[in-house]
């Protein structure tokens, strides 16, 4: 008889959520697909994660924790933090693709655990508030404002791929070029 590993079990579940978001978005995902790919039966998912938006909620909350962990933000070097930005959505476009699926269902209702992510961007735009105090970094703009501009300029590149071959061409220059644009319209959004 195999021994039980529910934490296994949780990650093979979790994995296979995120494809499946990412792929067909909420309404599109279906719970025995999951189940499938997990190898776990279809109780388990419901046990451990609740229903598939409660599912949803979960894989884009662990999503975007990783990219606040891996990514953190930094008023004193935009370009870089940009540069990293990109370099994450490229290695993990499922973020970008979990996000827009949410704003396609859910548009501007409120959202499941939105106090939870209310309070993760307080601290980005409190860091980018502190730059501006010192004075690394524009105050012309509000800083919740600066966020949004910001990662829209940095993420867009990834969101839509075939609008980027078709403006700028598809060669490693042509992304090279696009990258340093990008990074240089981020210096002059925050420059003093």
């Amino acid at each position: 008889m195999a021994v039980r590993d529910p934490e296994a079990t949780k990650a093979r579940i979790f994995e296979a959520a995120v494809t499946e978001f990412a792929r067909h978005g909420i309404a599109g995902a279906r719970i025995d697909r999951i189940a499938a790919e997990a190898k776990a039966n279809k109780q388990l998912i419901y046990a451990y994660f609740g229903n598939k938006a409660e599912l949803f909620a979960i894989v884009l909350e662990r999503k975007m924790l990783d990219l606040a962990e891996s990514v953190p933000i930094d008023p004193d070097d935009v370009e870089s933090w940009v540069d990293r930005l990109m370099d994450y959505h490229a290695a993990h476009p499922e973020l970008l693709r979990l996000l827009f699926w949410e704003g396609l269902e859910y548009g501007t209702g409120a959202l499941p655990h939105e106090g939870e992510r209310q309070e993760h961007y307080v601290r980005k735009v409190a860091l980018l508030r502190d730059g501006q105090e010192r004075g690394v970094i524009t105050d012309a703009i509000p800083a919740g404002d600066l966020l949004f501009l910001l990662t829209a300029l940095a993420n867009w590149t990834a969101v839509v791929p075939q609008m980027r071959r078709i403006l700028v061409g598809e060669e490693t220059d042509d992304r090279a070029r696009l990258r340093a644009s990008v990074k240089e319209a981020a210096r002059r959004l925050v420059a003093r």
